[in-house]
């Protein structure tokens, strides 16, 4: 499950029209093939498969997905990995390839203990970048600290962007993942490198973060803005299959903080959007 999630539980996501009731929660889900339809190949059945619902009914024994919507899972992956890498790894997995990510570059993950900023945080290692991993209290920054980082930085702490500049040797990161928004999303903006990357993913903070053309362009910062996502659905294949492939290796791994019994559904939702839980949030039947 996802931030998201909760935000449309809420009906408080923007991007989201407010759910009708009846309304069972959930997009995602990962297991095997139990039944076909008449007209779809009967190769599927007994397949271990992480599958798209639409943005309901996941929270469920059984789900029902359009055969389009099947994504085979490779060998040595186990389901709840599976389904922890499908949606936030192929985001991450895009991310990466949009902003560019190269040898050298100094980067700045905001939410680095999260689903996604996990595997930011690895995917950006892997490319040989320098990583900071901003996150907030202990429980998160050793998360961080554990999967790698470079650095990991409290931006609940007065000053933290001082820390991110004497982490970059006062430079500056040359890439930001913006996944917060609001006053941390601008004090990131804010201490970016000119002529880096600035590039929005999300606003856990409830607020997308406000950057100024003229200001941008000023200081010579490309800001890759939160409407790259919409652009997403037709590579998440593509994503979902190389970052799956990155974990078979080893040389990814997925971090599921915590997982709930099905009937502790509304516990898993209280912890994602109170922001107490760790990288990925899993249901398991």
């Amino acid at each position: 499950m996802t931030f998201v999630e909760t935000q449309i539980r809420r009906g408080v996501d923007r991007w989201h029209e407010r759910p009708q009731l009846p309304y069972v929660p959930g997009g995602l889900v990962a297991g095997m093939v139990l039944t076909t339809g008449d007209r779809v190949d009967p190769a599927w059945l007994g397949r271990r498969v992480v599958a798209g619902t639409g943005e309901t009914g996941g929270f469920a024994e059984r789900a029902v997905a359009p055969a389009a919507d099947l994504f085979p899972v490779p060998d040595g992956l186990g389901l709840p990995d599976a389904a922890a890498l499908y949606s936030d790894g192929s985001t991450a997995q895009g991310l990466v390839e949009r902003a560019g990510i190269r040898t050298g570059d100094r980067v700045l993950v905001e939410a680095a203990a999260g689903g996604v900023g996990t595997l930011l945080v690895q995917l950006c290692l892997a490319a040989g970048a320098q990583v900071i991993g901003a996150a907030r209290g202990p429980r998160k920054l050793d998360v961080v600290g554990q999967i790698g980082a470079d650095a990991v930085i409290d931006y609940a702490e007065p000053g933290w962007t001082e820390r991110v500049l004497e982490a970059t040797g006062g430079a500056g990161p040359s890439v930001v993942f913006d996944g917060v928004g609001g006053q941390i999303g601008r004090a990131a903006f804010e201490a970016t490198a000119r002529g880096g990357r600035f590039s929005v993913h999300g606003a856990s903070s409830g607020e997308i973060t406000q950057v100024d053309t003229a200001e941008a362009v000023d200081r010579g910062v490309q800001v890759i803005g939160i409407e790259q996502l919409f652009d997403f659905r037709p590579h998440v294949r593509r994503w979902a299959a190389q970052i799956m492939s990155h974990a078979v290796t080893g040389s990814i791994r997925p971090v599921i903080g915590q997982t709930f019994s099905l009937e502790r559904a509304a516990d898993a939702h209280h912890a994602v959007e109170n922001r107490i839980a760790l990288g990925k949030t899993v249901l398991l039947i």
